[in-house]
């Protein structure tokens, strides 16, 4: 099945993002920039990446889908 990607724009631009429903199959992990926790590859989360010229693969970031819709309402994660 093919992931979904749908354009959002917010206070900093225009974003393409993406669900990802998580791999049972997935030894992966990923630092969400929202809360600094670790994000299993097995989690569902979603990719976030500036749309436009300036995006790129570089640019993507894996977030818990509750920290990409809180990202308004608080301020980037503290470094633990």
């Amino acid at each position: 099945m093919p992931l979904r990607s749908a354009t959002y724009t917010r206070v900093e631009g225009e974003w393409i993002v993406r669900s990802v429903p998580g791999s049972t199959a997935s030894d992966r992990s990923y630092r969400c920039p929202g809360c600094d926790h670790a994000i299993p590859g097995t989690a569902p989360h979603v990719v976030a990446w500036p749309a436009g010229e300036y995006g790129s693969v570089e640019d993507r970031r894996h977030w818990h889908a509750g920290c990409w819709a809180a990202r308004d309402r608080r301020g980037p994660g503290r470094r633990r």
